[in-house]
């Protein structure tokens, strides 16, 4: 999207909290603000992400605009993002970072601490958004995560993905446990993780975790190409059916047969109270 972009607009964080959180936000003015980009603009660290990158997300999905259908997240340069920025672990610290969290606070007040990263990706599996993974070089721990939050994964064909967390004596807890398990099994989940080993996009491609492969020149494109064809879709049905499907996996087959009975009666009115406006406009 380089012409027709408004940077920023709509946004809650202006220009230099943005940047201190190494993150872009850009919507699309060709398409009435239907489009938003999220960056991780950090390339000379291959975007890795900090305690403010997480919160500055949060903020973004806080803000975002009621016009936007489609959010694309990517990285700015060769990579998506390296994960957590490896001098936090540090007694320097990220220079200019505060500490992610205290560790010598309770239980309770670390478990908030977590919470509020996690409203960084939470956000991404609104029903009534399209997030979209743009994903091209390493996109390891956190950054697999970034990815795994996102409603489609495309990928470039030199992207690497990881899960790094158990080598650092962590766990993945930026909610990326539960679709890496819901895509791949518990089994091949804990051969990832436990390994933390290298995937390349094509073995990505075959466990399901990319829907699209192409090559790093054709991404951009390729990425253009699915959001026309997402923003053709009615947005009532397309977010009716997106928080139908969000209930599938957990519900038994009497469960979801209700369940679409009743999104079906709530678009059947929506169309027939949108058919009645029309005729008497």
């Amino acid at each position: 999207m380089s012409e027709g972009v408004s940077k920023e607009r709509g946004v809650g964080l202006g220009t230099e909290e943005l940047a201190k959180a190494g993150l872009k936000f850009e919507l699309d003015s060709i398409s009435e603000g239907a489009v938003a980009t999220v960056t991780l603009n950090r390339p000379e660290r291959r975007n890795a992400m900090t305690g403010s990158t997480w919160r500055g997300l949060a903020r973004i999905g806080q803000s975002l605009p009621e016009s936007v259908r489609v959010v694309i997240v990517r990285g700015e340069g060769p990579s998506f993002s390296a994960g957590i920025d490896l001098r936090t672990f540090t007694p320097e610290g990220v220079p200019g970072e505060p500490p992610i969290m205290r560790t010598d606070g309770t239980d309770a007040e670390l478990d908030a601490g977590i919470k509020a990263l996690q409203a960084g990706y939470l956000w991404l599996r609104r029903p009534g958004i399209v997030s979209v993974a743009a994903v091209q070089g390493h996109a390891v721990g956190a950054g697999f995560q970034l990815a795994l939050a996102c409603d489609i994964r495309i990928l470039a064909d030199d992207a690497q993905l990881c899960m790094k967390e158990p080598a650092l004596g962590l766990v993945p807890d930026l909610t990326g446990s539960k679709p890496l398990v819901d895509i791949v099994g518990v089994n091949r989940a804990l051969e990832l993780c436990l390994t933390a080993r290298s995937i390349g996009a094509e073995e990505a491609y075959r466990l399901l975790l990319a829907e699209l492969v192409v090559p790093a020149a054709s991404l951009d494109g390729t990425v253009a190409d699915l959001v026309a064809a997402l923003l053709a879709v009615d947005r009532g049905a397309a977010t009716a059916t997106k928080a139908l499907l969000q209930q599938a996996r957990e519900n038994t087959l009497e469960q979801q047969a209700a369940a679409e009975r009743a999104a079906q009666i709530g678009r059947l009115r929506a169309l027939a109270a949108a058919a009645r406006a029309t005729a008497a406009g």
